[in-house]
């Protein structure tokens, strides 16, 4: 899902891991941000998947800051809580 909704290249690993491998995708000086809707209900059906969407983006970000970049990835929660 990632691959095709993010145009992830056809290297993609198809885990979190290769993130770090797939933000060459990211222009210089642009940022990737991900919608999350509903985030409460996604946490709650998917409690892995969503820590491990944030540990991915944290991990990219975190990558990038050690080699003097700029993060890349932004997560935006949006929806309510019910």
């Amino acid at each position: 899902m990632f691959q095709e909704r993010l145009g992830f290249p056809s290297f993609y690993g198809e885990n979190m891991d290769a993130w770090i491998d797939c933000t060459v995708t990211v222009r210089p000086g642009q940022l990737l941000i991900l919608e999350v809707d509903e985030p409460f209900e996604f946490k709650a059906r998917c409690p892995e998947q969503y820590d491990a969407l944030f540990e991915g983006a944290a991990f990219v970000n975190f990558r990038r800051a050690e080699i003097g970049r700029t993060p890349v990835i932004a997560i935006l929660l949006t929806g309510r809580r019910r």
